[in-house]
């Protein structure tokens, strides 16, 4: 048998933001409609707790797959990434393994596709002032996908360090052509912005609720355990919540289970999932003043439909190293 190893710079190249986030749209309806297995995520602890080893399987009617990643913080004041691993792809006829994929760059672009989503649905339509919280590469995705997703006129972007956010700046006018404004502070970045990404690293609040103005919308990104958060208690009770997955939410966003744990929200506060909104089971968006905060976690079968495209793809290009992997019996 071959097994079909697809690199990060082909993945890029396969794996355009347009096209992906329809292929997430796509996603979430299908495990709305309970199409897709999505079981949780494992995650296994280092023991000084620097970072993990996360394990994502899903399962699609013609392929499934698992993506292990490791997740590494300290990483990104370094020349390694933050999240590096790959993803296999399998068929469900007799279960052969079909390609080994990136699954950095993978995760890179399909976060930042499903918050594409997400601002299609629950930004206003006249959103256009934009403010990014971290400069990593989640950072310039999520500047990609909200270029796709609104008609940005304005950017804005903070993070700790001024070195960063200089390399950011000429980093998006080279690849985008977008000028990017920095600022001193998180605050001066999202004051009257109408769409907020928060894609740093940090476990404690970055952003603060009353910092915000009326209808905005919110992609919060980076935290993505139990313990971790990036906005405050007060932002949390001032936005409309939404989820990729209610169950993914209920056990790893530190961004709900801390304020819950506080006992000034619970189970109710989560209106609904992008799937349920899509598929005409919940209203997104109500109001032009509402604040709408969409809680990304990251799912398998995001992971899984993204290879199963990017394998297509390849295919049809001719792109990928084919290598002899496994046997058969005759």
């Amino acid at each position: 048998m071959e097994l079909l190893v697809i690199n990060a710079a082909q993945v890029r190249q396969l794996l355009p933001m347009a096209a992906c986030m329809d292929e997430m749209a796509s996603a979430l309806r299908a495990l709305g409609r309970g199409e897709m297995q999505n079981p949780l995520r494992t995650f296994t602890w280092l023991p000084d707790r620097r970072g993990l080893l996360a394990a994502m399987p899903a399962i699609a009617p013609e392929v499934m797959g698992i993506k292990v990643i490791s997740v590494m913080p300290d990483n990104m004041a370094t020349e390694y990434e933050s999240h590096m691993g790959a993803v296999m792809l399998f068929e469900t006829t007799h279960g052969q393994p079909l390609a080994l994929i990136d699954a950095g760059e993978i995760t890179t672009i399909r976060t930042a596709a499903v918050s594409g989503v997400a601002t299609r649905l629950l930004a206003r339509e006249d959103a256009n002032d934009l403010a990014i919280l971290g400069t990593g590469a989640q950072a310039v995705s999520h500047l990609e996908a909200m270029l796709v997703a609104r008609p940005i006129k304005r950017v804005r972007v903070w993070s700790r360090h001024a070195d960063n956010r200089a390399k950011f700046a000429t980093h998006v006018q080279t690849r985008f052509g977008v000028t990017v404004e920095l600022t001193e502070t998180a605050q001066q970045a999202v004051t009257g912005a109408d769409i907020i990404c928060t894609t740093t690293s940090s476990t404690q609040p970055i952003l603060k609720g009353e910092w915000l103005s009326a209808g905005a919308h919110l992609n919060v990104v980076g935290a993505s355990t139990a313990q971790a958060r990036e906005v405050d208690t007060a932002t949390m009770l001032k936005a409309s919540l939404f989820a990729d997955r209610r169950e993914s939410v209920l056990n790893e966003a530190g961004d709900f289970l801390i304020p819950k744990q506080e006992g000034v929200i619970d189970n109710s506060h989560i209106r609904g999932e992008l799937g349920e909104i899509m598929l005409g089971q919940i209203k997104g968006r109500q109001s032009p003043t509402e604040i709408t905060l969409f809680k990304s976690l990251g799912l398998a079968v995001e992971d899984l439909v993204s290879a199963h495209y990017i394998y297509q793809q390849a295919i049809q290009h001719k792109m990928g190293t084919a290598v002899e992997f496994g046997s058969t019996r005759h």
